[in-house]
């Protein structure tokens, strides 16, 4: 189950909130000015959604490796903001 909660009433009632997320497994989506801002889910749903993300970066890399595709590594470091300049 999925319900909205502005940012105002999480600061009134985080604990009861905490644990309708916690032990409930409901996800609360935090309005800020009446626009969704964040959300609040349990550890369990955290961890399925980590696992997802992981098949869908092996099945990219996988692909990406059929392909035959190389990239240097400066242009990646540039890419991610990592190069020293």
């Amino acid at each position: 189950m999925t319900s909205q909660l502005s940012v105002t009433e999480l600061r009134q009632n985080f604990s009861d909130s905490l644990n309708r997320v916690s032990y409930a497994g409901e996800r609360l989506i935090l309005h800020r000015n009446g626009k969704p801002s964040a959300a609040l889910i349990s550890c369990e749903d955290l961890e399925l959604l980590e696992a997802l993300e992981d098949q869908l970066d092996i099945k990219a890399a996988l692909k990406a490796r059929k392909e035959g595709g190389r990239v240097k590594w400066t242009d990646l470091k540039r890419e991610l903001g990592l190069d020293d300049e």
